[in-house]
């Protein structure tokens, strides 16, 4: 079973808000790139990229989100942290989270 992009996104949002999360934005759209998840518990804030690919093929789908995507991911919480001023000085940490063989497969702290 091939799982698309948002319902990825949607089951990793729940897989957050069950154990504890706060979902504060869902693909959200900062200098023009998108942040698929932004959670808190506590004094952390998470940034997730969410992926999802069918088959083997090219390999995992966390191996997808290269240095580039990284960084643009880093920019793009940075700007979102600036205009969110009420989650200043809290601990950033960035996770993928990938649909792989119909699981969710979290890597937490990934870059």
């Amino acid at each position: 079973m091939v799982s698309s992009g948002k319902a990825a996104e949607r089951r990793a949002s729940w897989w957050y808000r069950l154990r504890g999360y706060r979902v504060l934005a869902a693909n959200a759209w900062v200098g023009g790139y998108e942040l698929d998840l932004v959670v808190r518990r506590g004094r952390r804030v998470i940034f997730c990229e969410v992926k999802s690919k069918g088959g083997g093929a090219f390999g995992e789908a966390v191996e997808m989100v290269d240095a580039e995507k990284q960084r643009r991911i880093r920019r793009t919480a940075a700007a979102w942290l600036a205009a969110n001023p009420e989650h200043a000085g809290l601990e950033v940490s960035f996770d993928v989270i990938a649909v792989q063989e119909g699981r969710l497969v979290r890597l937490a702290e990934a870059f």
